[in-house]
């Protein structure tokens, strides 16, 4: 089975779905449960082995590494819940990757509009001239 095999595809997705579910509802520990956390890809290797689930925590750097240490401690009970809910010969093993990917997108966009701003700013005052 190739890597972008629609096959792959579907359980990527699949075990995306079910691991969003997994962490926003069942998971209790206050370092998992006290921040936004989305699941933003997964990727499973073809041979149903290994997942990477890459992270992404809306709040400071202090909170993100929290949440990561909180699902890496949660790791055997959120495989089991997958195991119980997908239907795959082998439950892959999970890692969780940080991924800053949303919070670099929304950091430029400010940057952005900042600039946008200023320049429109200096239009206006060139007018007036």
């Amino acid at each position: 089975m190739r890597k972008n095999s629609i096959k792959n595809t579907r359980i990527n997705g699949e075990v995306q779905r079910e691991l969003s579910e997994i962490i926003r509802t069942e998971i209790k520990d206050p370092r998992v449960s006290g921040s936004m956390i989305s699941v933003v890809s997964v990727e499973v290797t073809p041979d149903l082995k290994y997942c990477k689930a890459y992270i992404s925590v809306l709040g400071g750097e202090g909170m993100a590494e929290e949440a990561i240490a909180g699902l890496k401690s949660a790791v055997g009970y959120i495989r089991r819940e997958l195991a119980h809910r997908i239907n795959l010969r082998n439950t892959p093993e999970i890692s969780f990757i940080l991924d800053q990917s949303i919070e670099y997108g929304v950091h430029m966009s400010k940057l952005i509009d900042q600039v946008v701003g200023d320049r429109s700013e200096e239009d206006e005052g060139d007018d007036s001239l």
